[in-house]
């Protein structure tokens, strides 16, 4: 290898034909050296010195001719301290899991990853919000588990054997969690989820079934847009994480990766920067906020004085605030859990059960944990339905947390942050247990998908916006135009008038009340009301004439969609 002048910008490794660029921050009065090791060994065979004379600020830069760059692999050594590059584009040593590694015994080293890539014409699909349906899911957990029956669990490439599974479901977008490489040895537990510092621009070597993990990252996100669904990378960074390497990152992921978005954590990073950045202009920046999620949550347990917080978050527009719509996430109860744990149960995780939300907005319909009686059985069946009907027929984007479909539960944990085991991997046994679960959600999104009144892109105001003599949403309940606004009510109908996107009118009624409820409906201009969607009778292939036009009785903690035709 043979030294010659580098550059400052950008920091990390840059590959250009038979030349390398090597360039990393060091502070002042510091000593550097670039340590060159042959590919999977320990000990390095070339040591180059960057001296802080020749740097600039506090960056130090080199460049490198010679051999071919992918038979070594590399570090630093800063100031006595064998050191990774903060901006490592891939990692040697971080393939197996829960493997402890000493960087110190230079155990894990910089791989330098190939620029090239066959894209095969694909690129970001940028699509619009209100036509999103997403999917949130843990890139382990998501088919570690054995009856999960691909080849390769817990990778990558093991989502991409289960992209039949999630077309069929009818989602067009998944969230992944932390797919960076992360230090999951921690000192007491498994960091599971892969918060904390990390090496935010190497894709996680132990999530890759082949030796060539950005290869096989790539190969996920290009077939699953082939088949029409974005990729959204959750990145929480921390806040010691300087802001221009977070906008380096996902500038790098969108370039590099073709990554379709981020969710970010706005208490770290720079969101106004970000928003700014021209070459992030197209590319979705996702926050999580609570609000739609303990609204919802709370109208589903029958909690009083709700119902102007449910109409707002019924009409609340992703597109608006990009705060997409969710009952459950990774942080929480599964949605099987929301609805048999009135109190979370962490033991396991060794933390004396003080871990995790204490305040949930749960309920266990009568029971806490598993029951066997009927009457809290079908309740709780019931309850999930509704709050799968909560989610999709509103206005926001919704996102279904894995497993949710199928009842997948954590045993109560709502804080798997360290369970690395089945408390935390999706158990697709239940898939076959809780078939019509599953098909009551893919018909749900079914639905959305084919009337586009239920999800607009643009915000409904409530008001006659095309002179049609309907306004696009208006709000219903035992009478006709008048809204149920007392404390006491637990019951609402939503109109939604189709006219201005060429979709049936639809009304959604929900009874989230322990006693029946008649509802009014509004009368319809040479049109017919028509079941379509019910907590008991689930989703009708064919739809059903209300038989009387005027109004419908809804028994207690339901839930029905009519449609107009």
């Amino acid at each position: 290898m043979k030294k010659v002048q580098g550059f400052p910008i950008p920091l990390g490794v840059t590959i250009e034909k038979e030349f390398v660029n090597f360039s990393v921050e060091v502070p002042s009065g510091k000593t550097c050296e670039l340590l060159l090791y042959k590919a999977g060994t320990k000990e390095p065979v070339e040591k180059f010195v960057l001296a802080q004379e020749d740097g600039i600020g506090e960056i130090r830069f080199m460049g490198l001719n010679g051999e071919r760059i992918e038979d070594y692999e590399y570090n630093y050594y800063i100031d006595g301290k064998v050191v990774v590059d903060p901006y490592v584009k891939a990692l040697a040593g971080t393939q197996h899991w829960k493997q402890p590694r000493d960087i110190s015994m230079h155990e894990v080293r910089g791989r330098f990853v190939s620029a090239f890539y066959d894209w095969q014409g694909d690129k970001p699909l940028h699509l619009p919000y209100d036509e999103i349906v997403a999917y949130s899911l843990h890139v382990r957990g998501f088919t570690k588990h054995s009856s999960s029956k691909v080849k390769q669990k817990g990778t990558f490439g093991g989502i991409v054997e289960k992209l039949s599974y999630l077309k069929e479901l009818g989602i067009n977008q998944i969230q992944c969690m932390p797919p960076y490489d992360f230090n999951e040895v921690g000192k007491n537990a498994v960091n599971y989820w892969g918060y904390g510092p990390a090496f935010y621009f190497a894709p996680k070597a132990a999530y890759s079934a082949s030796e060539d993990t950005a290869r096989e990252c790539k190969d996920m996100i290009r077939l699953l847009h082939a088949e029409g669904i974005e990729v959204i990378f959750h990145f929480p960074f921390t806040a010691q994480t300087p802001p221009q390497m977070i906008e380096r990152c996902l500038e790098y992921y969108v370039m590099e990766y073709h990554v379709d978005g981020f969710i970010l954590n706005p208490m770290n990073a720079p969101m106004d920067a970000l928003k700014r950045n021209p070459l992030l202009k197209s590319t979705k920046l996702i926050r999580m906020e609570d609000g739609f999620q303990n609204v919802m949550r709370r109208f589903l347990k029958g909690d009083e004085g709700m119902i102007h917080d449910v109409m707002w978050a019924l009409r609340h527009n992703t597109s608006e605030d990009q705060l997409p719509n969710y009952i459950t996430s990774h942080t929480g109860f599964t949605l099987k859990d929301l609805v048999s744990y009135d109190a979370k149960h962490n033991e396991e995780n060794g933390e004396k059960n003080q871990d995790g939300p204490d305040y949930n907005y749960s309920w266990n319909c009568g029971a806490e944990g598993p029951s066997r009686k009927k009457s809290i059985v079908t309740l709780r069946k019931n309850q999930v339905r509704n709050a799968f009907f909560l989610l999709l027929m509103a206005q926001g984007t919704p996102c279904l947390l894995a497993g949710d479909e199928f009842g997948n539960t954590q045993k109560g944990n709502n804080n798997v942050y360290c369970q690395d085991n089945e408390t935390s991997w999706l158990d697709w046994r239940k898939l076959e247990r809780e078939k019509d679960l599953f098909e009551y959600v893919k018909g749900l999104i079914a639905i959305r998908r084919k009337h586009p009144v239920l999800h607009c892109a643009e915000r409904l105001l409530g008001m006659d916006q095309i002179a049609c003599g309907m306004p696009d949403v208006s709000y219903h309940g035992e009478s006709a135009w008048q809204v149920p606004s007392e404390v006491s009510s637990r019951q609402l109908g939503i109109m939604y008038c189709g006219t201005g996107v060429g979709d049936n009118d639809c009304f959604a009624i929900y009874n989230m009340h322990w006693v029946k409820h008649t509802f009014a409906l509004p009368t319809l201009k040479k049109k017919k009301w028509y079941l379509v969607v019910s907590t008991e009778e689930g989703v009708l292939e064919i739809p059903k004439k209300v038989e009387n036009q005027k109004s419908l009785e809804m028994k207690e903690r339901t839930v029905a969609l009519l449609i107009g035709r």
